[in-house]
């Protein structure tokens, strides 16, 4: 599954770019500053970044240094205001993939988006690793394909994105604010705070991993075989 991660603090651009990225394919995440942003990359790898150069807590061009030294195989499409010769420069020779000014079109910006993921396909799917076996569990979160014991589960879109986030980080505790942060990035303002605890419970009962899918009281979830 495709996993794209969007560092803009315009909160209502940043809103459209997630609506306009979406798809049943992939995940969307989405922060306002680089502290947040550098807290997501530790959770995840991305299949691609967008990323504002001007943001409230540091240049986008000095974390995309810091991208590129740690993820050279991670294209990062950087969102700037200003179109000098200057500043695309400072952000190519720097290593960014492509850029491109503001204001612009959300058509043109995905098909650059989807041509710099059709040049990146280890990182867009990860497909050599995309099965994952755990006990009699099977999860393909690229063909979206789900077994337990061998039998197929169907699990809703918002099922698969907490199953991932909790497989992938398997061992270690997910809090309730970063899952919540991270299921819901449609850009919505409100979520219900009983709304992962639904989540959670469905997905328990769904794959009956109630062995696997723990609740840490006051912190969050995190999945362990006891």
């Amino acid at each position: 599954m495709q996993q794209i991660l969007i560092i803009e603090d315009d909160t209502s651009l940043n809103k459209g770019l997630c609506q306009a990225l979406s798809s049943e394919d992939r995940q969307i995440f989405s922060c306002t500053n680089l502290q947040a942003a550098r807290q997501q990359l530790a959770c995840f790898k991305a299949s691609l970044i967008l990323l504002d150069i001007t943001l409230p807590d540091g240049s986008g061009l000095d974390f995309l240094v810091e991208v590129k030294t740690d993820f050279p195989d991670i294209p990062v499409i950087l969102l700037t205001a200003n179109d000098t010769d200057f500043d695309i420069v400072s952000g190519l020779e720097l290593g960014a993939d492509d850029y491109i000014t503001k204001p612009f079109s959300l058509a043109v910006l995905r098909a650059r988006v989807n041509t710099q993921l059709r040049k990146h396909p280890i990182c867009n799917s990860q497909t050599a690793n995309s099965i994952i076996t755990i006990d009699n569990f099977s999860f393909d979160f690229v063909h979206l394909t789900f077994l337990v014991l061998g039998k197929p589960v169907e699990l809703s879109k918002t099922e698969q994105k907490l199953l991932s986030l909790l497989v992938e980080n398997r061992g270690n505790i997910m809090t309730r604010d970063v899952l919540t942060d991270r299921i819901w990035t449609d850009g919505s303002e409100y979520v219900d705070n009983n709304a992962l605890s639904v989540v959670v419970k469905r997905l328990r009962d769904k794959l009956n991993a109630s062995d696997y899918i723990h609740t840490v009281y006051g912190i969050g979830y995190k999945w362990d075989k006891k």
